[in-house]
């Protein structure tokens, strides 16, 4: 596809590096002209100097030929302006990255008028994330498909669970067939696990199942998994915004500290029924003072990745159930790794996996559909929902007598709100949601699963 890209910030290069790994022809256009020549150069892609906003501009980078414009430039108002010129005079698809809580309220009805095929809030898709995190509080990462209907439970293996030891196959016996073990980590392997691998004390592994089911599985295993009834919030900005207004409506205490006065009286008067003290909340003395240990939830959410890092360390020795912090740098995953951190949000990779998704539902056949992509594991493995949308050469096969590539697991089928574990007998319908887990990159249709 020709894709054009407005803004070389780190989502924009993000995106340019995939993109250009994905057999598209991008275009990147920024008013900088080092950073275009920088990233033209990087990732072998045309770039064009100047402003998306300008009609000339989008002209010189192939606008009358493009299938999808990307605006993810630091402002809003130029975003959704560039957006508005590439639809003046083609039919391409337009995506527009817009944070401003201002018009969170409006999206649906800024992007219908201004018939944008998809606007995307970072910071809001951050906060959701945060707070699902809080619901399974002994997850590390929770991923979900099929409008929360799936989700992807990714956490570590304690010492005591009854999985030590044993295969999963045998786990099978004692968990239920409900639940899927689908992604496997030891140190830094990998692995797509067959039912013979042996769980050992802290592997991380990844389980597929319903998320009513949660609460049973971990029960199940031997990991206690209260309820989190309180959290504190180190900074007040638009994520913070929109984590305390979610937290509240689930019945979670919430404490914000955040050293900006006039920001605190603002938050104050958003949400009366959230505690917020004005404060350095990177002060060891404040956090004490603040309660640190009464708490069953941490999020660190100031505007410095090293401080939230540092903050997280801090606090896992302290609260009771959940510690997450936030980092924009999508460079250094390896070092971050290392530190041992309960669990990181990334906006930016959240905002990058999104459109990355759309991009490739907008290339694929009539047949099925990329309805969820999830890139896990530093990128190394991939989570797909495909919505068989007609009856195909595909459906109607059972398992057993498809040709699948190697590396490939065909996770769940979502069938009538039932997630089915599925095995050799099963096949593929019409009106099927497809779970995949793959270790190949790029998939954008379901006949991407079969060898040539």
């Amino acid at each position: 596809m020709q894709i054009i890209v407005v803004g070389c910030g780190k989502v924009g290069r993000t995106l340019v590096s995939q993109l250009s790994k994905e057999n598209n022809n991008v275009t990147v256009i920024d008013t900088d002209a080092q950073i275009v020549r920088d990233v033209s150069t990087m990732y072998d892609v045309m770039g064009v100097i100047g402003n998306g906003t300008s009609y000339n501009v989008l002209c010189e980078a192939g606008i009358e030929k493009a299938d999808i414009v990307i605006a993810v430039t630091q402002s809003d108002e130029v975003n959704l302006l560039t957006c508005v010129m590439a639809r003046r005079r083609t039919k391409c698809q337009t995506i527009a990255r817009v944070r401003n809580p201002i018009y969170s309220a409006e999206r649906h009805f800024i992007r219908d008028e201004l018939g944008l095929s998809m606007t995307i809030n970072p910071e809001y898709r951050a906060a959701k994330e945060m707070a699902r995190l809080m619901q399974f509080p002994n997850a590390i990462e929770v991923d979900s498909f099929a409008n929360d209907r799936i989700d992807l439970l990714r956490f570590k293996v304690p010492e005591d669970s009854m999985l030590v030891g044993i295969s999963l196959k045998q786990a099978t016996q004692k968990i239920g067939r409900d639940v899927l073990v689908c992604i496997a980590e030891r140190g830094k392997e990998i692995t797509i696990p067959n039912g013979d691998y042996i769980v050992e004390n802290g592997d991380i592994i990844t389980v597929i199942l319903q998320p009513g089911q949660a609460k049973k599985f971990f029960n199940t295993i031997g990991v206690r998994m209260n309820k989190v009834k309180n959290a504190m919030i180190v900074g007040g900005g638009e994520i913070s915004y929109y984590l305390i207004k979610m937290l509240l409506e689930m019945g979670i205490d919430v404490k914000v500290i955040d050293q900006n006065p006039k920001r605190c009286e603002e938050l104050n008067d958003f949400f009366p029924d959230a505690t917020v003290d004005c404060a350095d909340g990177t002060d060891q003395t404040v956090l004490a003072e603040e309660h640190i240990e009464n708490m069953d939830a941490f999020v660190a959410c100031t505007g410095m990745d090293e401080v939230n890092a540092i903050l997280a360390l801090y606090a896992q020795e302290r609260v009771k159930q959940k510690t997450i912090a936030k980092l924009n740098h999508v460079d250094f995953v390896d070092v971050i790794d290392k530190l041992q951190l309960d669990s990181v949000v990334n906006p930016k990779l959240l905002t990058t996996q999104k459109i990355l998704q759309f991009v490739r539902a907008t290339g694929n056949s009539m047949d099925s559909n990329v309805e969820t992509l999830y890139r896990l594991m530093n990128g190394q493995v991939e989570a797909l929902a495909f919505n068989i949308q007609t009856s195909s050469t595909i459906t109607g096969i059972r398992l057993q007598d498809m040709k699948l590539k190697d590396s490939i697991l065909i996770a769940g089928i979502l069938r009538d709100d039932k997630l089915i574990i599925p095995g050799g007998q099963d096949q593929f319908l019409e009106g099927d949601t497809v779970i995949v887990i793959t270790t190949h990159l790029g998939f954008g249709d379901i006949y991407d699963i079969l060898k040539d």
